[in-house]
């Protein structure tokens, strides 16, 4: 085995070295550019093929997603809602499943399928209250339920999440942008829905904390589309039409030539707005009309019915409009109404959700190891218990633990299984399980022939060797011996553990830091 000397020209993580492929589709939907997303997820997911780094296509799988739903393609998107929310169900961070719960929620709720979506979103509200609320990953999915609490019409929750994101996300400009503009977003409709209901005053505060946080945002990031397109609307709703149009002159014929619907739908709706203001009559019906043109879905579409009966009111008053403008107003009372119904079914699910989650949290507690998190002495059990064609059974050591530990404290040995357990669980699939069943003994089961299963294991072992250790304790340095099997017709549990174990014994008889298959 030739030793490895030389400085990797890139930081390993247990994710892999690749993982930015994934992460620059979420860029550029962040900032509006959804079809240059979807370009880029296509070749992302495409690479992460060919590497076989499942963490990579899940994050270009998930930016994909976010870019169809701004371009509409809902249906679309809820594919891939379904297939992250069941990937991420029980593994990973919890957090991360209760972001992709939301996201399925959204899509459902945007769909008209209200009662699923509500009951995702009670799991992913009662999900969040057991996660540690100190990482990026927390206030993700804190966004992703403002997304689907809005989708829903429940402001209040939706402005309760971004009030909680918004201190946090400072400490990462990425975040901190995509969820002002969130928040900047959800304002406007909120107070659009208020004007629509009577309630001016409550819609001016709205509006106004919107172009606040709006212009703030654009001192930053000038060239982003969705920030002038929504800048533009906040600015012709609360009376500064002039400023409105320049930003519309500016910005509304290239989005269109872009394919970018949604920021073209906000600034028509700005351009009507402002020229309303001003006195064109015909020239803001003629931009509603573009604006509806444009609308794909049901909340945007009553809006735009609204202003436009508003303006045939006021162009030609008369009996027919009059009414016809009466008629949209108690259908816009009722759906309002109908969001107390929402809360109180959200309340209604959301117990539910919490009794499910206290259910699988015991369960988990009493399957799971206290230092790592990862499955314990009784999930490796279950497991050998319930083999399948098609199982690969990895066991793993470190090598030269007790000297570690003496050396270093047992407090570093600690450190040394945790970052180890990290790794194992960030290479299995939904499904596969990494068992910490010793002190420094673990186990991984997976679901790959045994040509998959060395490919997997000799990525880990190169991990951990390449792993930065010092940040632990200066001069450590952890290697792994590990031992493969696959189970096949006719095996007990008993037979595939001691033919992984002989091949354990057999890598530490060979010099340790390898594998044996």
């Amino acid at each position: 085995m030739v030793a490895v000397t030389s400085r990797l020209p890139v930081p390993v993580d247990p994710y892999g070295v690749f993982t930015d492929l994934g992460r620059g589709v979420h860029d550029r939907t962040m900032n509006g550019h959804h079809r240059e997303a979807l370009r880029l997820a296509d070749e992302a997911e495409a690479v992460a093929a060919i590497l076989g780094d499942r963490q990579v296509a899940m994050v270009a799988r998930q930016g994909r997603m976010y870019a169809l739903l701004a371009l509409g393609r809902l249906n679309e998107a809820l594919v891939i809602a379904h297939e992250l929310a069941e990937r991420r169900q029980g593994t990973g961070p919890r957090a991360s499943a209760a972001k992709a719960q939301a996201d399925l929620a959204e899509l459902l709720i945007r769909l008209g399928r209200v009662d699923e979506g509500l009951h995702w979103l009670a799991r992913a509200t009662a999900a969040l209250e057991t996660t540690p609320r100190g990482s990026l990953r927390y206030f993700s999915a804190l966004c992703s339920v403002g997304d689907a609490a809005q989708a829903a019409d429940l402001y209040e929750l939706a402005d309760d999440c971004a009030r909680q994101a918004a201190d946090a996300l400072a400490v990462d400009d990425l975040f901190r942008s995509a969820g002002q503009l969130q928040h900047a977003e959800m304002l406007l409709e909120w107070g659009l829905r208020l004007e629509q209901v009577g309630r001016a005053d409550e819609a001016w505060l709205r509006l106004n904390r919107s172009v606040a946080i709006l212009t703030a945002y654009r001192q930053r990031h000038p060239d982003t589309p969705l920030g002038a397109a929504l800048l533009a609307l906040g600015l012709a709703r609360t009376g500064r039409a002039r400023e409105a149009l320049e930003l519309v002159d500016r910005s509304l014929l290239p989005l269109r030539e872009a394919g970018q619907i949604h920021e073209a739908r906000l600034l028509h709706l700005a351009h009507g707005s402002a020229l309303r203001h001003l006195g064109d009559l015909a020239g803001a019906h003629r931009e509603f009309v573009a604006a509806e043109q444009l609308a794909e879905q049901t909340g945007q579409r009553l809006i735009i019915h609204h202003e436009l009966a508003t303006l045939a009111a006021a162009r030609t008053p008369g009996e027919a409009t009059t009414t016809m403008l009466a008629a949209l107003q108690q259908q816009v009372s009722h759906l309002w109404r109908q969001r107390l119904d929402r809360r109180l079914m959200l309340q209604q699910a959301r117990r539910r959700a919490e009794l499910e989650l206290a259910r699988e949290m015991a369960e988990g507690v009493a399957a799971s190891d206290a230092l790592t998190g990862l499955g314990n002495r009784r999930t490796f059990d279950q497991r050998l218990g319930a083999l399948r064609h098609g199982t690969a059974l990895i066991l793993v050591d470190v090598d030269r633990f007790k000297t570690i530990n003496d050396t270093y404290s047992h407090g570093v040995g600690d450190g040394v299984l945790t970052a180890v357990a990290e790794i194992l669980s960030s290479h299995c699939r939904r499904g596969e399980t990494a068992v910490r069943f010793g002190g420094d003994e673990f186990a991984l089961f997976l679901h790959a022939d045994l040509t998959a299963a060395t490919v997997i294991a000799q990525r880990i072992r190169r991990v951990v060797v390449r792993w930065n250790w010092n940040d632990l304790a200066p001069g450590l340095r952890v290697t792994l011996s590990m031992g493969a099997a696959v189970y096949t017709e006719g095996m007990t549990g008993a037979d595939l553990f001691d033919r992984a174990d002989h091949q354990l014994y057999a890598a530490k008889r060979q010099g340790r830091d390898r594998l044996v298959a």
